[in-house]
């Protein structure tokens, strides 16, 4: 049988298992400030998407999905790290397998799982919802006719063509330098705010027709019309400050424009294959509210660094029936030093070793080499970043305050004078997105635990 004349069993297997998934039990882990809906969620984005429509009463709620999900490319993409240590010199950059886009079945079963979770998004998405589809040319042409099916074929609004100029070129074929991205409303009505762009005249001279205004530049004239179906944004370069090393990051330029057009401040958007939390990145800085969500220990924690920094309140949520048990240990050291401030008393909490489980690690033979290395000479290299919660609930991290490891800031250690004596928590997260959290109760003797 071919694959074309697949395509209808491909469809209602995929509409069987979503007729079938059950609600994922999501719960918080952690937070930082006060936010009503931002979530960063680890787990299979099936059933937390069922998840959002039972529990959280997100059906139909949705105003933008944007959907970056592998492209069914045979290959395994790589995160690239970048740590320094003051006791080992300069560290070489190493690569760790973020994730796979190998399908043992074939293109069916890749079909039947971005099938299924197209069911489960037209769902969330509002009446007046969008949902824009980012691939390439591998699956592309199939995908489109699977929406067409789903989400009807006057429903269909744009096929964006997003060219860039980084990548490999080829004997054998034109260089590949475009993504395909297919743009599709829930129902017919999706209110769009359609940017300009300069057009400019032939031979870049005057027209001056009757009523259309024409601008110049250093180029020469040109009009201002309704922006084309061909995005020219450049890649996220290799030295931008918006660079978090995760494999496949896209531009931040890229989901502004698309964000932008389709939502108005205050509105949701989703991104159920977050990978390092662009789409959400974006959404933070136009002032929409946001879902990121995503399987990978690394994706996530990328995320939680990346919005952090930009401000953002948010929730951390994980499918507690599938969370998993990180390995290694972490070694924190806590001082209680007497001032002179009314009695009260600073509290010096300081990481002062980290012991990581390196060998199920998704290394190369050089990556692993150097991790070991820094293992036995300087393993709190390994620490990324870590947050306190100054009065611990005893069930959900409320971050305080993050500590960011970077070129600007070598410290690892946190000081706080303390208003109250109660429970302090606190949580690190490492390079490779490995999560540990201890609890201090300071009104039981300071113990840690």
């Amino acid at each position: 049988m071919s694959l074309l004349s697949g395509l209808p069993g491909i469809v209602e297997a995929a509409k069987k298992e979503y007729e079938e998934t059950k609600s994922g039990d999501f719960r918080t882990t952690s937070k930082k400030g006060n936010s009503l809906s931002n979530l960063i969620v680890q787990g299979e984005n099936l059933s937390f998407m069922k998840y959002l429509a039972e529990k959280r009463g997100l059906a139909g709620g949705i105003k933008l999905i944007y959907v970056d999900p592998p492209f069914f490319s045979g290959t395994n993409y790589q995160a690239r790290i970048k740590t320094q240590s003051p006791l080992t010199g300069e560290v070489p950059a190493f690569k760790i397998v973020a994730y796979e886009d190998k399908w043992a079945q074939g293109m069916d079963e890749y079909l039947k799982m971005l099938a299924s979770r197209l069911f489960m998004m037209k769902d969330l998405l509002s009446e007046d919802g969008c949902l824009w589809m980012h691939l390439d040319w591998h699956v592309v042409h199939y995908v489109k006719i699977i929406m067409d099916e789903i989400f009807g074929e006057k429903n269909f609004i744009n096929e964006i063509i997003w060219h860039y100029k980084s990548g490999g070129t080829s004997k054998n074929h034109f260089s590949r330098k475009h993504d395909t991205l297919l743009f599709y409303g829930k129902g017919t009505k999706t209110p769009l705010d359609i940017p300009k762009e300069k057009s400019y005249n032939r031979e870049r001279k005057p027209y001056r027709f009757k009523g259309v205004k024409e601008y110049r530049d250093e180029l020469g004239w040109y009009t201002m019309v309704n922006m084309k179906d061909v995005w020219h944004i450049d890649m996220v370069g290799r030295t931008s400050n918006e660079r978090t090393g995760y494999a496949t990051q896209k531009p931040e330029a890229l989901l502004e424009r698309i964000i932008g057009s389709c939502t108005k401040e205050g509105e949701i958007c989703a991104d159920f294959f977050c990978g390092a939390g662009t789409a959400a990145a974006a959404a933070q800085k136009l002032g929409r509210r946001w879902i990121a969500c995503d399987g990978g220990d690394m994706a996530v924690s990328f995320a939680e660094k990346r919005l952090a920094k930009a401000g953002a309140s948010f929730e951390i949520m994980k499918d507690a029936l599938k969370e998993r048990k990180t390995e290694g240990k972490i070694d924190i050291k806590i001082e209680i030093i007497n001032t002179s401030f009314e009695g009260k008393k600073l509290i010096r909490t300081e990481i002062t070793n980290y012991r990581p489980d390196i060998k199920n690690l998704p290394l190369e033979k050089e990556g692993r080499k150097i991790i070991k290395e820094l293992s036995e000479k300087d393993s709190l290299s390994l620490i990324d970043y870590f947050s306190m919660d100054f009065d611990y609930d005893g069930e959900i991290h409320r971050s305080d305050v993050y500590y960011f490891k970077d070129r600007e800031n070598e410290c690892i250690c946190c000081e706080k004078i303390l208003k109250k004596w109660g429970k302090i928590s606190i949580k690190v997260t490492d390079i490779f997105g490995n999560v540990f959290m201890k609890t201090l109760d300071l009104s039981a003797g300071a113990g840690i635990s």
